[in-house]
């Protein structure tokens, strides 16, 4: 397979990785939109959002656990961040493997303006 996040989590490739263990692995934005960008991702090789089925209800209930544990350690419980994911080429998905984008920071404001 040529999925660049089954890439970075089998270590291939270096990332910024600042969570990790079994089932999900966090790692900064290479191009950040806000103060705090990472992404969080499920190890298990899953399309998107699309492409779940009832079996996969674990491992994104304990990604969002993951998110919201990183986005606390971060600081950015106390003033809000955003958590966003695209489906399909349409929906602006670039890379064809489940990910969430976590967005937050001092003046970090959505949506802009």
């Amino acid at each position: 397979m040529d999925c660049v996040f089954c890439k970075i989590i089998n270590k291939e490739i270096p990332s910024d990785i600042i969570y990790e263990d079994s089932d999900v692995i966090a790692f900064n934005d290479l191009d950040p939109q806000a103060p705090i960008h990472f992404l969080v991702i499920p190890k298990k090789h899953i399309q998107s959002i699309a492409t779940l089925d009832e079996a996969d209800s674990q491992i994104i209930s304990h990604v969002f656990a993951s998110i919201k544990k990183i986005a606390s350690e971060k600081g950015l419980d106390e003033n809000g961040y955003r958590v966003v994911t695209n489906v399909g080429e349409d929906g602006g998905q670039s890379v064809p493997h489940l990910h969430f984008h976590v967005l937050g920071g001092r003046g970090f404001k959505w949506p802009p303006g």
